[in-house]
C-alpha cells in the first residue's frame, strides 16, 4: 500500500496559505495543554497538518500525504451524513468527570484514558466508576490505555475495569505479541482488545489483525496516509472499526467525519467528538457534538480565529520547517516509487 498520493502539489502551493495556530486545551491530555497545527487550502478545501511534535519527520510525513489527500481531491462516496461519538474523559479526577462529559451533550457512549505514567490503577478504578455512574448502565464504556501496561498489568487492570461492563479496550500493551498474549489471557472475559497504535504507528498496519491480536481495530486517517488507504486497511482487516482523531481541530476533524461516513460496517461510535476538548478552535461553527453526533461536512476556518490562535514566530518557524521537509520526504517517495 503507498501513501503518497497520485500527484504530489508543488510545496509553494501549500505554504501560500499555511497557517500554524496553538489551541488552548479545556484539560491536559496527553501531557500538552495546547495542540499546534498547520491549516492551508487545497482545491477541494482546507485540510490540516498536525503529527505530534515528538515523531519523527517519516511518521509525519505520513500526516502530511493525508492532509494533501483531502485537500486536493474529492472525499469518497458517504453512506451517512452523521456519525455518532464518544465522550473522551482525560485522566482527570473522579469529581471532574460530570464537566467533563456535559462537553458531550448527548454522547451514549465515554471512553476513559487510563495507564497513565503520574496515575494509579487506584485512580483509573475511581475516574472508570465515575464515568460508569454519570452515563448509566445503558451507557457504553470504554478504556484507552496507549500502550501503558505490560501484560501482567494490564491483566490485573482489566480485571479491576471489569465490573464496570467494558465495551473494549484499547491498546492495553505496546506491541502486537503483547496483545495477542493479552487478548489470550482475557478472552474468557468476554471483552474485546482494540488495537490504535499497532496500527496507526505500525509498519504494517495490517500485522495486528494477521496476527489474531485485537478484536476490532482503530482507524485514524491522518496517520493513515489519508481517506482512501485508511479505508483499504479497513476493507483488507477484516475486523470492526472504530473511526478516532487525534486531537484534532474542527478542520482536521472534517476528515475523520468524511472517513467514517464512507465506511460501509460502522458498529461503534467514533472518536471524532475532540474539539470538546478543545478551550478553541478555529471555526465559529466546530464539529462539537450535537445529540450524540457530528456532521459530515468541510470546515474552512475564520480568518480572525486564525489571527487570533496564531502561534508565535519561533512555532511557526519550528512547523513550517517541518512541512518542508515532509514534502521533501513525500517527494523523495513518489520518486522510489516511480523507479
Amino acid at each position: 500500500m503507498s501513501d503518497v498520493a497520485p500527484s504530489l502539489p508543488p510545496l509553494h502551493d501549500l505554504l501560500t496559505t499555511a497557517r500554524a495556530v496553538a489551541l488552548p486545551l479545556v484539560t491536559r491530555f496527553r501531557g500538552i495543554d495546547v495542540r499546534e497545527a498547520v491549516l492551508f487550502e487545497g482545491p477541494e478545501g482546507w485540510t490540516e497538518f498536525a503529527p505530534f511534535a515528538e515523531y519523527a519527520d517519516d511518521e509525519a510525513a505520513t500526516w502530511l500525504a493525508a492532509a494533501i489527500d483531502f485537500g486536493w481531491r474529492a472525499t469518497p462516496a458517504a453512506v451517512r451524513d452523521r456519525v455518532l461519538v464518544n465522550a473522551t474523559v482525560p485522566s482527570v479526577d473522579p469529581d471532574a468527570v460530570p464537566s467533563v462529559l456535559e462537553r458531550f451533550p448527548g454522547c451514549r457512549t465515554a471512553k476513559v484514558k487510563v495507564a497513565a505514567s503520574d496515575q494509579t490503577l487506584a485512580q483509573d478504578v475511581a475516574r472508570v466508576r465515575a464515568v460508569r455512574e454519570a452515563i448509566g448502565p445503558e451507557g457504553r464504556l470504554r478504556v484507552d490505555a496507549n500502550g501503558g501496561w505490560n501484560i501482567d498489568e494490564a491483566e490485573h487492570a482489566i480485571h479491576a475495569l471489569a465490573p464496570y461492563d467494558l465495551e473494549y479496550v484499547e491498546q492495553p500493551c505496546a506491541t502486537v505479541d503483547e496483545l495477542a498474549e493479552i487478548r489470550t489471557r482475557t478472552k474468557y472475559m468476554g471483552i474485546p482488545i482494540a488495537a490504535d497504535e499497532s496500527v496507526r504507528r505500525a509498519d504494517d498496519p495490517l500485522a495486528v489483525a494477521e496476527a489474531g491480536a485485537a478484536d476490532l481495530l482503530v482507524i485514524k486517517a491522518a496517520p493513515l496516509g489519508g481517506i482512501r488507504r485508511a479505508l483499504e486497511i479497513v476493507a483488507r482487516a477484516g475486523l470492526p472499526v472504530v473511526v478516532s482523531s487525534a486531537l484534532d481541530t474542527s478542520v482536521g476533524l472534517a476528515m475523520g467525519a468524511h472517513l467514517a461516513a464512507s465506511v460501509p460496517e460502522l458498529e461503534y461510535d467514533c472518536g471524532l467528538g475532540t474539539a470538546s476538548l478543545l478551550g478553541a478552535d478555529v471555526t465559529r461553527d466546530p464539529l462539537t457534538p450535537n445529540d450524540g453526533a457530528i456532521d459530515v461536512r468541510r470546515v474552512s476556518p475564520d480568518p480572525a480565529l486564525l489571527d487570533r490562535f496564531a502561534a508565535d514566530e519561533e512555532r511557526t518557524a519550528w512547523w513550517i520547517a517541518r512541512l518542508e521537509r515532509c514534502h521533501a520526504a513525500l517527494l523523495a517517495r513518489a520518486n522510489t516509487h516511480d523507479a
